[in-house]
């Protein structure tokens, strides 16, 4: 006669109910939100985020104007103006320092700001008065675009060792740069003439078009260590789609079912978010491009929770990331955090050694 394996039905109740554990956990989903406030006021929105979960952006003060903000350890803070009433936060180092632009006295003039040791310093201009800088390495150096006074047209400058350059064009009027890596690689957006322009690529003082998808248009927003680029780039069609340029190659992201799609952000996994049509082109929702696979993050977050998350503005290595979204019928400024894994393993088989052990107590 066959001897009964009692433990057979233990195990599989154990990982049955070690699936629903982890199914429940799943449809609790897979990011926690962070509503990062306000400063007083009804709106907010988030630009960019450091390795330490730094975050930067603008937030509308009780009075009504948005002011540049730091978000760390749980709390906004104000970064002040350059003497007027608004400014707005666009990029940060690992060092915490923060880049953006800020009204002076007049109101009149907006500048490129470093803020640093809690300190606001206007970096200069190109002659003109509308500045603004967007994004920091772990150097120091910061990346924006400046006007000129005579003309209007505006340039992409390159800021390093308290000096401005201008980075120049590919032909036509303007360019602007979006985004600089620790080798000090730039990317941006060049006029190559009247109704064309290229994302492009300066790097050991030269600058590189990137080409389109078959359209007149691409801009380029970030990079990463490695020298991987993300924008976006016009169709054949006059579309608009997310890219990833790597090796030579630019990649179509595709979108969410819409027409349009934007790259916003790319860390140093060559994880990609940003914002894209959904399929009824009501709005734009944010985005996770990982594995070849471009994902909305409302379906990664808890509906119950009440948030439309918009657009994504950065990721950091450790997969965080920030944009705005709408709760409770405002527009705020959101932090997502990757929900731990449970080990399903280690669970079934500590649910199957404490259900053996209990039925041998039992004998």
């Amino acid at each position: 006669m066959k001897s009964m394996n009692r433990t057979a039905p233990l195990a599989v109740a154990a990982c049955l109910l070690a699936a629903s554990l982890t199914s429940a956990i799943a449809g609790s989903g897979a990011y926690t939100v962070t509503d990062l406030g306000t400063l007083g006021g009804g709106v907010s929105g988030a630009f960019g985020i450091n390795a330490s979960g730094q975050v930067v952006g603008y937030a509308e003060t009780a009075d009504s104007v948005n002011h540049a903000f730091l978000y760390s350890g749980g709390t906004m803070t104000d970064l002040g103006t350059l003497g007027g009433s608004n400014s707005t936060g666009n990029g940060i180092n690992a060092s915490g320092q923060v880049v953006g632009g800020a009204h002076t006295t007049d109101n009149a003039t907006l500048q490129p700001f470093l803020y640093s040791g809690g300190t606001m310093t206007a970096l200069g201009s190109l002659g003109g008065s509308y500045d603004l800088a967007f994004d920091i390495n772990t150097s120091g150096q910061v990346v924006g675009y400046g006007h000129f006074t005579e003309n209007g047209d505006s340039h992409a400058f390159l800021y390093s060792g308290g000096t401005m350059t201008d980075l120049g064009t590919l032909g036509g009027a303007s360019s602007g740069a979006y985004g600089i890596n620790t080798s000090g690689q730039v990317v941006g957006n060049t006029d190559i003439a009247v109704g064309e322009s290229q994302a492009f690529l300066y790097s050991g003082g030269t600058m590189t078009p990137l080409g389109t998808f078959g359209g007149s248009n691409s801009n380029g927003l970030d990079i990463n260590t490695s020298g991987q680029v993300v924008g976006y780039a016009e169709t054949a069609d006059l579309a608009s789609h997310a890219f990833l340029y790597s090796g030579g190659t630019m990649t179509d992201l595709g979108t969410l079912g819409g027409l349009n799609s934007y790259a916003n952000g790319i860390n140093d996994l060559g994880q990609v978010v940003g914002e894209a049509a959904i399929t009824n082109e009501a709005g734009t929702h944010a985005f996770l491009y990982s594995g070849a696979t471009m994902t909305d993050l409302n379906s990664l977050i808890n509906p119950s929770l009440g948030w439309e998350l918009l657009t994504a503005s950065g990721i950091n290595d450790a997969g965080q990331i920030v944009g705005t979204g709408v709760v409770d019928g405002q527009t705020h400024a959101f932090l997502l955090t990757a929900v731990p894994e449970p080990s399903t393993g280690l669970i079934a088989l500590g649910l199957v050694s404490t259900l053996i052990m209990r039925r041998r107590k039992n004998r």
